[in-house]
């Protein structure tokens, strides 16, 4: 199975939670992260200050946090593709945190 390599090139905050981002091949995505901010990792950016930390990793082309989180650029381009199945994913995480 063969796995696209992406870069992002720019975001920009666009709302609470969204982040509008622009691809090396001139693709665009704007991205509402709510409905994945579960698990350890990943409910921590729910926090909005946290959230709007994010940075560009200028050499790899993936967005961070401070507290480790990051996404795969692939997987941010092709959100609609991934975007179910990462919400199931992170729905999961969330409820083993709980326990």
């Amino acid at each position: 199975m063969s796995h696209a390599i992406h870069r992002i090139e720019r975001f920009d905050i666009v709302g609470p939670y969204t982040l509008r981002l622009e691809f090396e091949d001139g693709a665009r995505r704007e991205i509402d992260f709510r409905s994945v901010l579960e698990g350890q990792v990943l409910g921590a950016l729910r926090d909005v200050e946290l959230f709007n930390a994010v940075q560009l990793d200028a050499m790899t082309g993936v967005l961070q946090w401070p507290n480790g989180a990051d996404f795969d650029p692939e997987t941010l381009r092709n959100w609609p593709s991934y975007q179910n199945d990462f919400v199931a994913m992170t729905r999961r995480w969330g409820s083993a945190t709980d326990c």
